[in-house]
């Protein structure tokens, strides 16, 4: 049987895969197809805007699915109650504008639930459901990372950045952690760009201000396909610090254009490699910096400061620095 008009709703906080088979079932079963996403002004939510891309972009090719957003201002789920009903149905009915068939739900709800209650003119259909709850998955996305479409899974990734001085085995390092975390990393960008004259002491200002606006794009792309955890090797603060030190010539709009990139960037976790390990010269390496490792390390660190960036040091063999910084990504993702 299929009915005119049918309504599935929820916080979707977050959606997940037992959602996503509702939807999909509801709108095989409806010439038209409502989601009311329901929003708590007051309670901490994902935004509605991310639930609301994650909505339309899982059911844009169905053609039959529309979104309706729904706000209250209870304080808790608990809050929601009777004094909101009647009001927020009477709203969802003249946003409609039309006569709801079927109401869909899932099993969580029962026939004492808003969805039967406040639509008794409407046939009440219960999606078996025994999957894990979006409350449980909020507690720990990464326990239950197979419930999360991928749609989602980019929201909750975390981010690690890499910084630290010239051959302190950072570049390595990454590539071992997305590796061990089975995930995928981005490269220093500037690794070509720098040496498009030769050398990097050649470089142009314009060199720096690509780097620093691939560097930022490579990681957006990046990030929509990682799993729990992006490894990103380098930042705008590395970059600000090669502008110093290389004498860019058009200094001032670079680093306006670096303090703004920055001012974007958010990390879960900074791992700043120590100099400790041996210098290793592989062609395109500063001598300058060779010589004097601890005060160009402490540079770096400075910027970082000067940023409000707090970091872990990672020091020692290269086992002990890959231990404590598997250690510290596996705490993050608790």
């Amino acid at each position: 049987m299929k009915y005119k008009i049918g309504m599935y709703g929820g916080s979707f906080n977050p959606l997940h895969l037992g959602h996503v088979d509702c939807i999909i079932q509801a709108a095989n079963r409806c010439e038209k197809l409502y989601l009311v996403l329901s929003v708590g002004k007051n309670r901490n939510e994902v935004d509605y805007r991310v639930r609301y891309r994650w909505l339309y972009q899982l059911t844009k090719h169905i053609g039959n699915v529309h979104i309706l957003v729904i706000e209250d201002s209870a304080e808790t789920k608990q809050e929601y109650t009777t004094d909101y009903w009647q009001k927020d149905a009477d709203w969802i009915k003249e946003q409609i504008g039309e006569k709801i068939d079927i109401v869909f739900c899932g099993s969580d709800y029962d026939e004492n639930s808003f969805w039967n209650v406040c639509y008794p003119e409407s046939e009440l259909c219960i999606f078996t459901r025994n999957e894990i709850s979006s409350t449980e998955i909020r507690k720990n996305p990464y326990q239950h990372w197979d419930w999360l479409p991928n749609i989602v899974r980019t929201y909750y990734n975390k981010k690690v950045l890499l910084i630290g001085g010239e051959s302190t085995g950072k570049s390595t390092l990454t590539i071992n952690l997305a590796n061990r975390f089975n995930t995928n990393y981005i490269d220093e960008a500037g690794r070509d760009i720098s040496e498009r004259s030769g050398t990097d002491l050649l470089m142009l200002s314009e060199d720096f201000t690509e780097i620093l606006l691939q560097h930022k794009l490579n990681e957006m792309k990046a990030i929509e396909h990682s799993n729990k955890v992006l490894f990103i090797d380098t930042d705008a603060l590395v970059t600000q610090f090669y502008m110093n030190f290389l004498e860019d010539p058009n200094i001032d709009k670079n680093k306006a254009l670096s303090d703004a990139i920055d001012a974007l960037n958010a990390y879960d976790l900074i791992l700043f490699m120590e100099p400790d390990v041996a210098f290793i010269q592989d062609g395109d390496r500063s001598e300058v910096i060779k010589n004097d490792r601890e005060k160009y390390s402490n540079q770096i660190k400075r910027l970082l400061e000067e940023h409000g960036r707090k970091y872990l040091c990672v020091s020692g063999s290269y086992q002990e620095r890959y231990k404590k910084a598997v250690d510290a990504v596996l705490e993050i993702l608790q």
